[in-house]
């Protein structure tokens, strides 16, 4: 039998929330009465074409919606915004202690306050919004973008752009960008999972076909943003948009279950720390002082001095910051950082798991082979191919490319589509008709197993012959041996229908012919085993989770040196039960023919391990394993749902990229944990200081003010965190937040400052002669003073200088060496808290100069504690680790 003939010739031309219950909105029930409408007539309704809309519609349509994206924060005024910060309760507690100083007449204390209100709110307002633009701007690089018809013709463009009135196309792995009427729809399947919960795909079509649904969501003929094209293909106007969609109804509610990343748990469970410790200090301190010095008013003002000091108030600034700071270094890098407390996440990913092609192969798939099952080399199976791949309207994967880029054939004057059964993942295989001189031709394209099984008989030259057993047995050994080479194997088959047959669906696709195969070949990239071998000195372990066959799979991760011999199939894992899958996850490096279901299944039984898993993905089944994974990444190419579902996009498909990105989470996560560390220690070590010195000292230990204005201080000398250097031995693994280590730090190092502020209140005392205050006389006031001014500065200085000691493992300055952002901000804090005592505010602020021997004393009190606390801190992390 020959082939149906087909001439091709050489052509001159080369995108969980359940349905709403109760009483439907306006645009529901407008998008409810365009889908009772036949296409026609609601087309007409909405003032929208088939051939799509002009200019002018565009404009007049966007006057009246707007533009096409969900409710935001609206934009105010800068004043406006700032004014906003005083809602935070630091913010409040600061106004507090102003208006309570000034209502006492103390206009020192308010002025101090102000400058702290000013560094904490103005400062930082001002640090956010300059990163906050910037990241925007870097994140608009990966906007979304949307097929529609303009003026007749297929245009892409930004998502935000699209207007009610659009015909927007539709194809596998397009996200759903507002909600639709369908005008035409080909066995067309969405996934609603983002709206509804439901895991499973939807079917759509055109018409509603029986009584409208109760509910919006039910629509047959409906597709919602926020949901994706599975399969098929299908064209739909554009009825509502932006605020007005179902999504953006809901948008508000799904914004608030927004999942917390480990990162966030922990600075939530940092900042409770911090109030419990804060809490119990001030009700102390204020009943201490309350019944120690008898003026209640003075105790509150004192123990609300000392809460603002115990009080992380730059921590959100330094969060801000730094995280800002990671995702613009990340950019230089080409890695664009969609949502920023990922990038914690990306620095503690210790496994990552990838499908192989373009992250160790080449990303450039070659035809190298098109033959009939005898393996001789044909140029009927070429063709057949040729047509199947340029006729298809859903997505066109590499090895499409790869056909269509191997000849140069004119199709359409050959042979016109009739249908097509598109793609989808349970088939593993996709189809097109055509139409030729006498009959109507099936040509279908696919995975070898799911082809054979649809195939009854084989051809070879112009006979057709029934596939027999051995046949059968043959052809899979010479698919085995190709894979085994490396070659990626699709088979070829068709079949002849009479031409009043029209219409076709998957049930057609049964006793087809065989007609050959093509074997394609993506080398492994030169860098993979470098890029492999780096990731695994960083601590972080690949594994290989692909629907290809394993025979192939275990060939180009064995050329790269990945342990080819540690694989494991779809089919093994679903016969497993739960503790086998766990076993198997965490046991095998090579994951081959997995569904998308597998995918996630992988992942979450690693999560539950303990691990930090990161994902990559570009393709429409790597979505749901996206949103699971701690990190997900894809790369700019990828299809809509996949940039949606990831929270790093790389502008390129490389291992390295990912290497310099996950050096930066970690870089940006070594920089907060520092700040975590000294607020904590610092905080911890204060309270037995302020505590014990409220109940001994016949004073107060420091005045309000002066607690104020040293807290303000330290706050500037923080402002250079962010940009400190970290140590190259903090890079080489991944770390996790954890807050047990945190507490244990705080516990070791925290009291050792006050040891030290203890043997200040001695020195003060005894040495210098400030124990006189007790028995009064002239002098008695000018001590009190020399006493805040001692502790004051030593306690600057302690806390302040204490961070080079704990920015590092290591000696500092000898074996590591801070930022100069970082030392310019802590010399500039310590040399006004040093002068400040000698200068002209002096006297406002209740100080007077220290004699000359006080340095002397806080010079060596300096060198012992910076000794001990290096030394405590070696020990420290010997025992319990850095992590």
């Amino acid at each position: 039998m020959k082939l149906p003939f087909i001439k091709l010739v050489p052509s001159l031309v080369r995108q969980g929330v359940k349905s709403q219950a109760g009483a439907l909105s306006a645009s529901d029930r407008r998008l409810l009465d365009v889908c009772s409408l036949p296409a026609e007539k609601a087309l007409d309704g909405l003032g929208a074409q088939k051939e799509g809309l002009g200019a002018e519609a565009v404009e007049a349509a966007r006057e009246r919606h707007g533009f096409n994206a969900l409710s935001r924060k609206e934009k105010k005024f800068f004043v406006f915004e700032i004014l906003e910060r005083f809602k935070n309760p630091l913010a409040v507690q600061l106004l507090v202690i102003g208006a309570i100083s000034l209502w006492i007449g103390d206009v020192r204390s308010a002025v101090v306050v102000g400058a702290m209100v000013f560094l904490s709110v103005v400062l930082s307002y001002v640090q956010e919004t300059r990163s906050g633009k910037a990241v925007e701007e870097l994140q608009k690089m990966v906007q979304a973008n949307t097929l529609v018809l303009r003026g007749g013709k297929e245009t892409e463009i930004p998502t935000v752009e699209l207007v009610p009135g659009d015909i927007v196309v539709l194809h596998a792995g397009a996200m759903i960008p507002a909600d639709l009427r369908l005008i035409s729809a080909k066995d067309f399947f969405l996934s609603q999972s983002a709206l509804t919960g439901e895991s499973l795909p939807i079917e759509k079509a055109a018409e509603l076909n029986g009584s409208a649904p109760k509910s919006v969501i039910e629509l047959p003929n409906a597709c919602f943003q926020g949901s994706y094209v599975v399969s098929g293909t299908a064209r739909g106007v554009a009825v509502n948009t932006g605020e007005n969609t179902y999504l953006g109804s809901i948008s508000a509610r799904l914004a608030g279950e927004k999942t917390q990343t480990s990162f966030d748990r922990g600075i939530q469970d940092f900042t409770w720390l911090m109030i419990r410790f804060m809490v119990v200090m001030v009700s102390l301190v204020f009943v201490i002082v309350g019944l120690t010095k008898h003026d209640w008013l003075q105790a509150l003002l004192f123990a609300m001095s000392v809460a603002v000091g115990l009080t992380p108030e730059m921590l959100p600034m330094i969060l801000t910051v730094n995280l800002s700071k990671g995702a613009l270094t990340m950019s230089k890098k080409k890695v664009i950082v969609k949502r920023l407390n990922s990038i914690q996440n990306f620095g503690a990913i210790d496994i990552l798991c990838t499908d192989k092609t373009g992250t160790i192969t080449q990303d450039r798939i070659v035809l190298e082979k098109f033959v009939d099952v005898t393996n001789r080399p044909s140029d009927d199976v070429l063709r057949y191919a040729y047509m199947n791949s340029y006729y298809q309207t859903g997505l066109r994967n590499l090895l499409d490319r790869a056909i269509l880029s191997h000849t140069d054939l004119d199709v359409e004057k050959a042979a016109r589509k009739v249908d097509e059964i598109p793609f989808d993942f349970q088939r593993k295989r996709m189809s097109v008709v055509i139409e030729t001189e006498d009959a109507h031709v099936m040509i279908t394209k696919g995975s070898v197993e799911d082809v054979y099984s649809a195939c009854g008989s084989y051809q070879l030259d112009d006979e057709v012959m029934p596939l027999i057993d051995v046949i059968r047995r043959d052809l899979m050994e010479e698919y085995e041996r190709l894979s085994r080479a490396g070659y990626r194997v699709l088979s070829v088959a068709y079949k002849e229908f009479p031409k009043d047959k029209t219409s076709f669906g998957v049930q057609d696709e049964k006793d087809l012919v065989l007609l050959g195969y093509l074997a394609f070949y993506d080398p492994p990239k030169d860098s993979a085993a470098k890029a492999l071998g780096a990731l695994e000195r960083m601590g972080v372990a690949i594994k290989i989770l692909t629907g290809d066959n394993e025979l192939v799979t275990q060939k180009i991760c064995g050329d790269v040196g990945l342990d080819a011999k540690s694989v494991i199939t779809g089919g093994q894992l679903a016969a497993l039960d739960e503790a086998g899958l766990a076993a198997a996850a965490e046991r095998h490096v090579i994951f081959a023919r997995l569904s998308p279901a597998q995918k996630e299944q992988i992942i979450a039984a690693l999560q539950k391990a303990g691990h930090v898993v990161g994902y990559m993905g570009d393709g429409i089944n790597d979505a749901p394993a996206l949103n699971l994974a701690d990190v997900g990444v894809s790369v700019d190419t990828a299809v809509d749902v996949a940039k949606e579902s990831a929270d790093i996009i790389l502008l390129e498909k490389s291992l390295m990229v990912l290497e310099d990105g996950i050096l930066e989470g970690r870089r940006v996560f070594g920089n907060i944990t520092k700040y975590i560390k000294m607020g904590a220690s610092s905080n911890f070590g204060n309270m037995f200081s302020v505590v014990g010195g409220s109940y001994f000292l016949p004073f107060l230990p420091m005045l309000p003010i002066q607690i104020l204005m040293n807290n303000l201080l330290y706050d500037i000398s923080q402002t250079g965190i962010p940009m400190d250097n970290v140590d190259p031995e903090y890079l080489a693994k991944p770390k996790k937040w954890n807050i047990g280590n945190i507490k244990k730090f705080m516990l070791f190092v925290g009291p050792i400052s006050s040891v030290f502020d203890y043997a200040t209140y001695f020195l003060m005392l005894y040495f210098f002669g400030c124990i006189a205050f007790k028995a009064g006389g002239a002098g008695a006031p000018y001590l009190e003073r020399l006493f805040h001014t001692g502790w004051f500065v030593e306690s600057l200085l302690t806390q302040t200088l204490i961070v080079y000691i704990i920015r590092t493992k290591k000696i500092p300055f000898l074996e590591s060496s801070p930022s100069m952002p970082m030392v310019f901000a802590t010399v500039m804090a310590v040399t006004v808290g040093v002068f400040l005592p000698n200068t002209h505010f002096a006297g406002k602020l209740g100080f007077v100069p220290l004699p000359a021997a006080y340095w002397a004393w806080i010079v060596g009190f300096m060198l012992a504690y910076a000794a001990i606390t290096h030394g405590v801190k070696v020990w420290f992390y010997r025992k319990f680790g850095d992590d």
